[in-house]
């Protein structure tokens, strides 16, 4: 594989020699933070490697979208699980640097199956890199399809696969979607809302005009519904300049384009999980924002609750919507250090599923949270 790696490393002046010393000097040498264009299926592709300890588990994250890189934010985002984990930043094909490396002349190859191959052969390239055996991965929105994907093809790289707001089925999420946020205009009396849901009428939709429509209105009663803290996303210096920002948003507009589709027919919209099978070799982790009005925990819990692995959870989170938040990135964190990190331990996961609601700063399981009236699904 071909690679450019520009990696940061402290500068001694002089050589310490005192025990202290010694040992920051060792764990400085076991720190990494890299950032490379690599050869991933035919065309290069962006990645950044950062840790506090390269021997730590890895995780992969998967971002959403299609196109929004999570790398310009990751920085903010994830303030803290270097200390635990490997943490790997990849810019899909068609998303941030990798489309500016590109351009937009490698549209034709951007079908879901050829971005989940990307993934495995980015799992393929860390495993090698990072001396590890397998690794994490972590995919929120789009990024949970490819997951999925990927879990299914090669379970043999993958330790377990965490979703965050996970999709399942992008017209019946749709359709939910839409249902809903009708229903709570209608509760609400905005007549104006009311009027062009009705106008654009209930999905499936074949003209991209209609998801403006609909998108304005899901956004403007998702932040009604969301009460969690936001999480904290700050843009990296790095991608910071203007012309970085105008590459960011072009990579974005172009993956939109080209997975919804002029007639609302792209490789998005024809997303079916279930039909993928529900049987998978590996520990399976949903997080699930209990006010998602895109990915609708109603179908996520179906989707989880037809699967059959090794072990698998189910967490809701109160008072999130799809966006991420401080709380559900805690909940995120706290799965991977109890739940999945020991799972990189040792070969033997055991069998075990459940559902948790999740309560600031305790997880709680369902049978206990029963006792209490329960919101939402």
């Amino acid at each position: 594989m071909f690679f450019v790696v520009w990696p940061v490393f402290g500068a001694w002046i002089s050589p310490p020699h005192s025990l202290e010393g010694q040992v920051a000097r060792a764990r400085a040498s076991e720190t990494i933070s890299e950032q490379m264009f690599v050869q991933i299926g035919g065309v290069p592709q962006w990645i950044t490697i950062k840790g506090e300890d390269r021997s730590n588990p890895v995780v992969l994250f998967l971002h959403g979208g299609p196109g929004d890189a999570l790398s310009p934010y990751a920085d903010s985002m994830y303030v803290g699980w270097d200390k635990s984990f490997t943490l790997v930043q990849w810019d899909q094909r068609g998303a941030g640097r990798t489309f500016t490396k590109n351009g937009p002349s490698i549209e034709p190859t951007m079908s879901v199956e050829r971005m989940a191959q990307d993934g495995i052969e980015v799992t393929e390239f860390l495993t090698t890199h990072l001396h590890q055996k397998k690794i994490i991965i972590l995919g929120g929105s789009w990024g949970s399809v490819l997951g999925v994907y990927m879990a299914h093809a090669r379970p043999d790289l993958f330790y377990a696969y965490v979703g965050v707001a996970q999709m399942v089925n992008w017209q019946e999420d749709l359709s939910a979607g839409y249902a809903r946020v009708l229903e709570m205009a209608g509760a609400a009396g905005d007549q104006q809302a009311i009027t062009a849901l009705i106008a654009i009428g209930p999905p499936p939709w074949h003209l991209v005009a209609k998801w403006p429509v609909y998108r304005k209105w899901e956004r403007i009663y998702q932040a009604k519904l969301v009460t969690a803290p936001p999480d904290s996303m700050v843009i990296s210096p790095d991608y910071a300049s203007a012309e970085e920002q105008a590459q960011y948003e072009a990579a974005d507009d172009f993956s939109f384009l080209h997975f919804w589709g002029e007639t609302l027919s792209g490789p998005f919209t024809k997303v079916d999980l279930p039909a993928l099978g529900t049987t998978f070799a590996i520990p399976i982790f949903i997080i699930q924002g209990q006010e998602d009005l895109t990915a609708a925990p109603v179908l996520a819990k179906a989707y989880f609750d037809s699967i059959k692995a090794p072990r698998k959870q189910f967490y809701l989170v109160p008072g999130t919507g799809h966006e991420e938040s401080a709380t559900s990135w805690a909940v995120t964190l706290k799965v991977l250090i109890e739940q999945v990190r020991p799972l990189t331990l040792t070969s033997a996961v055991g069998s075990a599923s459940g559902v948790w609601l999740i309560g600031s700063p305790y997880l709680m399981h369902k049978e206990a949270a029963d006792r209490r009236p329960e919101v939402g699904v």
